[in-house]
């Protein structure tokens, strides 16, 4: 009796293991990434073939050749895990294409699911590759010529070393996660259209989550078919993936250790639990039962605890203990309070690396003829503007003349139907919008865009470029490699954040703060990515009117550092204040340009936008 308990124990451990390996990997690709991978199953389903055929020997010589597969190289272990482990990450390149920039969201989710289902019937249809729908079984166990794979002694080993890679997993993903480079995939995670705007490769941090997430779900799939030595296509319906997700939901989504505690509490549990519910007449009602179950939990999470168990622990970057910290949600009325620190000390020339920039207002940015047709409506038509280095230029209009969207065309957001867009005298018609980031060309957007779960520390200092753990090679180099680096980057943030008046928030959740205060966020993130050319997108929309006057005058200072603002607002006064010269846009066209006093006297600006 005893002896049955111990091989269901060892039969746990592996199970357990398995499970969070799992779900570590899905957490990291959802979780961090905010990739909705419905096709996780995928992922495991390779590893698990792949090491299947790698360690099994020919088809045709083996067990009277009952089974058909491809390869059959018998290879000793541990290259069948290896291997597995290879061909999840490659199997995951395709998928990027799935959810690069043009495919995000649900879209990418359903494109995943998809491909999930149409792999299973191929693999379950076409019988010379992994023998159909019967799957391929008698897998060698690793080093079963030496030991017995049914002994108990062998399959306490083999739980152990199942249990020592999934920690050595843990510590690996933690290692990347709480890296600059975890920080911009949480970034990307929380909105991808402004990480982009901010230089983020999209598709490339979307490509190694991917194929680091599905190269850990590879091997969790290589653990689990040495430990039982089959695998056929029902055991990897896109129903897996709902109960690793329901996992992650519980537990805590961009928790590592909340990861875990779901793959306890849900997939193994769940599972263990009906082994002991009496046997019914009808012997499908209880996995039926099983998936209500998980359904109610999911929702019920969802509505009471959505953050999970273990909820994503927040980063103190700013040394402050947790109690100093504001965390309740600033109030609107707030925002008459806030008060500039001392920003009228700062050096934005050093702070924003701005260089020994000559003020010659040469034209640093151009557009000719620049046209936005959507559905066969032109939004904008024909734009032809220059902006001049060193100058605050103004841009106006009534609603729906095109502002916004020509902001986005400009920064490579939308892409233009028509015309060019010349910068530093290059032609960045073509070019994708974090290139032009790169390059110094920077965007706000018209509705608050801050990192809602990123502190608002963390806001600013992701914006910050050529950080050297920002990639996923600099985050396996560890904390010593990029660790000074970052912590001048996050005290350089603490000092524009000073001088913005906002230190106090420094690690508050940016999604908590007030409609002013997350514009001031935006601003300041905008800033640190060092731009030469700033496009702002109303700005000073939500900001009290005094204060919005003071950061006008520190954008003018700016300007006289070096940088270029381009700024779309509503407000007049902002305008006659500090904008020159000013472009007036009209369905969709330039209606003229001048300063606020020339355009005063234009009868046809006046008709179409001043009177009001």
């Amino acid at each position: 009796m005893l002896t049955a308990y111990a091989f269901y124990l060892t039969t746990i451990l592996v199970y357990g293991a398995v499970d969070s390996m799992a779900c570590l990997a899905l957490n990291y690709q959802f979780g961090f990434a905010g990739v909705s991978n419905f096709g996780f199953i995928i992922f495991q389903a390779a590893g698990a073939y792949a090491a299947a055929i790698l360690s099994m020997p020919r088809a045709a010589t083996s067990n009277g050749g009952f089974q058909q597969y491809v390869l059959g190289w018998n290879l000793p272990w541990p290259l069948p895990w290896i291997g597995a482990a290879i061909v999840g990450g490659l199997i995951a390149l395709p998928f990027v294409f799935l959810v690069g920039k043009r495919l995000r969201g649900d879209f990418a989710a359903v494109g995943l699911l998809v491909s999930a289902v149409l792999l299973n019937e191929l693999v379950k249809d076409y019988v010379p590759f992994l023998n159909g729908a019967a799957g391929v079984s008698i897998v060698p166990a690793p080093f079963q010529s030496k030991w017995n794979p049914q002994g108990l002694g062998y399959q306490f080993v083999y739980g152990g070393v199942a249990i020592v890679i999934t920690i050595g997993v843990y510590y690996l993903l933690r290692r990347v996660t709480e890296s600059p480079y975890g920080r911009s995939l949480r970034a990307m995670r929380d909105n991808d259209i402004v990480a982009d705007s901010l230089g983020k490769n999209l598709r490339r941090q979307r490509a190694g989550v991917l194929v680091l997430g599905g190269a850990m779900a590879a091997l969790s799939g290589a653990i689990l078919v040495g430990f039982i030595s089959l695998w056929a296509p029902g055991a990897w319906g896109y129903a897996e993936t709902i109960v690793l997700f329901a996992a992650i939901i519980v537990g805590g989504a961009g928790n590592h250790k909340g990861a875990i505690l779901g793959a306890i509490l849900v997939p193994l549990a769940f599972e263990e639990i009906t082994r002991f519910i009496p046997p019914v007449a009808n012997p499908t009602l209880i996995p039926a039962l099983q998936w209500v179950a998980i359904g109610l939990l999911i929702i019920l999470f969802l509505w009471f605890r959505p953050n999970g168990i273990l909820p994503e622990r927040r980063r103190f970057l700013s040394g402050a203990a947790p109690a100093d910290v504001v965390s309740e949600p600033a109030t609107n009325e707030g925002d008459a309070l806030i008060k500039l620190g001392n920003v009228d000390q700062l050096n934005f020339r050093e702070l924003l690396r701005l260089g020994d920039t000559a003020n010659d207002h040469r034209v640093i940015l151009s557009t000719k003829g620049l046209t936005k047709t959507f559905n066969g409506v032109t939004v904008v038509s024909d734009v032809s503007i220059e902006i001049q280095q060193g100058r605050l230029t103004g841009m106006i209009g009534p609603n729906g003349a095109g502002k916004s969207t020509t902001l986005a065309m400009l920064a490579g957001t939308l892409p233009a139907s028509s015309g060019t867009v010349t910068y530093d005298g290059q032609d960045i018609t073509n070019l994708s919008s974090f290139k032009r980031a790169q390059a110094g060309l920077v965007r706000t957007f018209q509705l608050a865009s801050e990192f809602k779960k990123l502190t608002v520390l963390e806001n600013l200092v992701s914006a910050i470029p050529k950080q050297s753990g920002d990639s996923f090679v600099g985050s396996l180099r560890g904390k010593r490699y990029w660790g000074s680096e970052d912590k001048a980057n996050i005290e350089r943030a603490q000092e524009v954040l000073e001088g913005f008046g906002l230190t106090q928030y420094a690690d508050t959740y940016a999604g908590g703060l007030s409609g002013g205060q997350r514009r001031l966020v935006e601003i300041m993130r905008a800033l640190l990515a060092e731009p030469k050319v700033l496009l702002l997108d109303e700005p000073m929309a939500g900001v009290h009117p005094n204060l919005a006057h003071k950061i006008g005058d520190q954008l003018t200072k700016m300007c006289e550092s070096g940088m270029t603002i381009l700024m779309v607002e509503h407000e007049l006064s902002i305008m006659d204040a500090f904008c020159d010269p000013v472009i007036v846009l009209a369905e969709g066209t330039v209606l003229a340009t001048g300063t606020m006093a020339e355009l005063r006297k234009r009868p046809e600006v006046v008709e179409a936008y001043l009177v009001g």
